[in-house]
């Protein structure tokens, strides 16, 4: 037997060789990506990445509004130009196209008679009140935080550092305040979810899948501003647009707080910085369509949804339930626009604007923008980090930036939604 062992050794060997290595080959071989999503040609019909809109959706809104009601939200809301893609009669809208068949005229109701919009957000009074102590007890809130942060906050342009200090990056400063949002609003009965929680992508797109669809919007522009395009359709476009996604088919909450940072001009080298006198708050709605944004069929077909899902109804009485408690609790100046900005004034604070977050999700969006990350005092409360209480931080005693953040969205929502139990009275 040991014979017959000691011939057949040699083929043995060889045998297990070859399957070390295959096996060898098999675990160190670099994994094959897969293919980067097809990505429809550049239209200038449609806005960035967007595509030809079904039309079709739009029958579901039979009888929801009146034509006054639509009117009303057109142009009071809406549209800063003139009406030039709705044609209105007297029984019902419908949207000019090229792109695809247009849809029927959508309906409007007639006299008293209204159909409930159909729409996957509840407002605040399609949702039962809870205990006084749970005061957002069944209300959905997915807190989306603004930007990316982490290693692509500097391609974000959202990233400065003066000498040695710890840098100013929004995107990181936005996760960490959604982070303490989230068990504060859990505690008061709300279901929660972050749109993201790590200082990492949505999309699974990147910079480099976005290099030809750059090129066909600037076919003549040098690599380096080709380059810094695709970049900015990647942080600014595809993740909004993954988001976005996310919030309509996933969570599809009640609401959606966008927790973002305002800046002033800090220069164009972020090693050096120009810090402001400034601070100030401001929070935005969905609205004030330019014209050459109301031109995009993707764009007619959103607002259609947001007209008739009625969102600006409960997205204004929200914001402005927000806007009070940071006005009081802050102490900041409300922002105003400069003249000429595509943004029209709804209250002290409160702007509307075309967003594309704010276009595409569907469902009431507040949009905050609190602070000004390179004025001095907010550049002094970043250096302080977060912490309990209060600590002397530029010569006074403050609570933490991002709790003092937290603590006036939760004031405002609790305000505007312990008012529930007691418009039922």
């Amino acid at each position: 037997m040991s014979s017959r062992l000691r011939k057949a050794s040699p083929l043995y060997l060889i045998g297990v060789v070859l399957l070390i290595g295959i096996l060898y080959a098999l675990l160190t071989r670099t994994p094959q990506l897969d293919p980067a999503p097809e990505l429809p040609a550049p239209d200038p019909r449609l806005a960035s990445l967007g595509v030809p809109p079904d039309w079709t959706q739009l029958s579901k809104y039979d009888g929801v509004l009146t034509r006054v009601e639509f009117e009303t939200a057109l142009q009071d809301i809406y549209l800063l130009g003139e009406n030039l893609y709705f044609d209105i009669g007297e029984e019902g809208v419908r949207v000019a196209t090229e792109l695809s068949p247009p849809g029927p005229s959508i309906a409007f109701a007639v006299g008293e008679t209204r159909k409930p919009p159909p729409r996957y957000w509840r407002s605040t009074t399609e949702i039962p009140s809870g205990p006084a102590t749970q005061p957002l007890d069944g209300v959905r809130i997915a807190i989306d935080p603004g930007h990316i942060g982490g290693e692509w906050a500097r391609m974000e342009k959202r990233w400065y550092q003066i000498e040695d200090t710890t840098p100013v990056t929004e995107g990181d400063m936005t996760l960490l305040t959604a982070k303490l949002l989230a068990p504060r609003l859990e505690s008061l009965g709300a279901t929660v979810t972050l749109v993201r929680s790590a200082n990492e992508p949505v999309t699974e797109l990147r910079p480099t899948d976005l290099t030809e669809y750059a090129t066909q919007l600037m076919p003549a522009a040098p690599a380096e501003e080709v380059r810094a395009l695709a970049e900015q359709l990647f942080y600014r476009t595809a993740e909004i647009r993954a988001r976005a996604a996310l919030v309509n088919k996933t969570i599809k909450p009640d609401l959606v707080l966008c927790l973002h940072f305002n800046a002033e001009d800090w220069g164009k080298d972020p090693t050096n910085p120009q810090l402001s006198p400034r601070n100030h708050f401001h929070m935005i709605l969905h609205g004030a369509y330019m014209d050459g944004e109301i031109a995009h069929e993707d764009e007619r077909l959103e607002l259609m949804h947001k007209i008739f899902q009625k969102v600006h109804e409960e997205e204004a009485a929200l914001a402005t339930a927000l806007t009070n408690a940071f006005l009081e609790d802050t102490r900041l100046p409300a922002y105003v626009y400069r003249l000429g900005k595509p943004a029209r004034r709804i209250g002290p604070a409160l702007w509307a604007r075309n967003l594309l977050a704010n276009r595409l999700y569907q469902c009431p969006v507040l949009f905050c923008e609190p602070y000004v990350m390179n004025n001095e005092v907010v550049h002094a409360r970043v250096q302080a980090g977060d912490y309990d209480g209060e600590m002397e931080v530029a010569g006074t005693l403050r609570k933490s930036l991002y709790r003092e953040y937290r603590d006036a969205v939760v004031k405002g929502l609790v305000n505007y939604y312990s008012a529930r139990g007691k418009s039922e009275l």
